[in-house]
């Protein structure tokens, strides 16, 4: 069908119920009604132009669904338009848009002769080496990360717009040149299906556990790639940890921290991650262990500090693996933020921020 033909697609009765009930506008659907009668008055439904509405009560049930741009057809190309537009696969390098050589087949399905198998195995050479560009050993990683991907989400059943999304967020991560040194194509490829399913309406929790069982990279490095791909391509993904300053807090030894010097070391830890993800602090780092350093650094902001840096790493390690080095360094760059963020190092200024944001 044309593309205008193609927004002309049935719209269910459920889809055309007015949400009314609870006070609530009716609901607009941006399709060609396809009723006759008002789902409100059983008034005619007529519609003109881009709007379909009842010529009683002038309920809008659709609004908007002329596509009114040129057809391929209008344009006068040759062919069937119907045929002409191919469909985007954001799982490859090219997104699907490149020429399929058979092997042994012709476009009939007859079988090839010796002659034209070997001419059909030339062109298939020269066809893989076009189709991965100038940047030949760059676009080859991507789509090993892509197939790891694709690879992914089929072992855990996942959606194909989950798998989808994830390919996407590898692409990004690409483009950003995030990929090197101790960043791998595989951690990469399962910290995207991470946020991708983040950012979809699923069982997280479970999914989470489940992505490093199928990644080619530990855990560890799977949340850090997922965290560094978030922080520095500004993906509007929720984070993977968002309760890590108090999981950190009570991996705490006993008398560590508690009463009211606790709940506000919990307060400026939890501003001095957000500031981390922002600014933003080991970006290639769990965020578990970013929290730690943030918990760290917030006792070290306060009025005499209580926790050292073993106790902290006791607190993280059943997490993710983490060190001292890492704890003191991610503390350091996070008192150095705080400062550069507020001018000072006055606890009283985030502790602040923190009451004012929960108004």
């Amino acid at each position: 069908m044309s593309r205008t033909n193609a927004s002309e697609k049935t719209v269910s009765d459920a889809q055309l119920s007015p949400t009314t009930e609870h006070g609530g506008a009716p609901a607009v659907e941006h399709a060609p009604s396809t009723r006759s009668s008002c789902p409100e008055c059983e008034s005619q439904v007529i519609t003109n132009d881009e709007t379909s509405f009842c010529t009683a009560c002038g309920l809008i049930v659709a609004d908007e669904w002329v596509d009114r741009s040129p057809s391929l057809t209008d344009l006068g190309m040759v062919g069937d338009a119907d045929q002409s537009i191919e469909t985007v696969d954001p799982l490859r390098t090219d997104k699907g848009l490149h020429t399929k050589i058979g092997k042994s087949t012709d476009g009939h399905g007859n079988p090839l002769s010796n002659a034209q198998w070997e001419r059909a195995q030339r062109l298939r050479k020269w066809h893989n080496r076009i189709q991965f560009s100038s940047e030949r050993s760059q676009t080859k990683r991507l789509n090993e990360g892509l197939r790891d991907v694709e690879m992914i989400g089929g072992n855990l059943g996942l959606p194909d717009h989950v798998t989808k999304q994830a390919a996407r967020y590898l692409r990004r991560g690409s483009e950003a040149r995030l990929p090197g040194g101790r960043m791998a194509w595989e951690s990469l490829a399962g910290g995207a299906v991470l946020l991708a399913v983040r950012d979809a309406a699923l069982d997280r929790e479970a999914i989470d556990a489940a992505v490093a069982t199928y990644a080619k990279a530990p855990r560890e490095r799977v949340c850090a790639a997922g965290r560094k791909l978030r922080c520095e391509c500004a993906l509007d993904v929720p984070v993977t940890r968002p309760n890590a300053v108090v999981t950190v807090l009570e991996g705490l030894e006993d008398g560590a921290l508690s009463g009211a010097r606790a709940v506000r070391t919990w307060q400026l830890a939890q501003h001095l991650l957000a500031l981390a993800d922002q600014v933003p602090v080991g970006p290639g780092t769990p965020r578990a262990t970013v929290a730690g350093a943030a918990l760290y650094a917030a006792d070290r902001l306060l009025d005499g500090s209580q926790l050292t840096q073993p106790q902290v790493v006791a607190a993280v390690e059943p997490i993710v693996p983490t060190s001292r080095h890492r704890i003191g360094r991610y503390s350091r760059e996070l008192v150095d933020a705080y400062k550069a963020e507020h001018g000072t190092d006055d606890p009283a200024v985030g502790l602040n921020a923190v009451r004012d944001s929960r108004r």
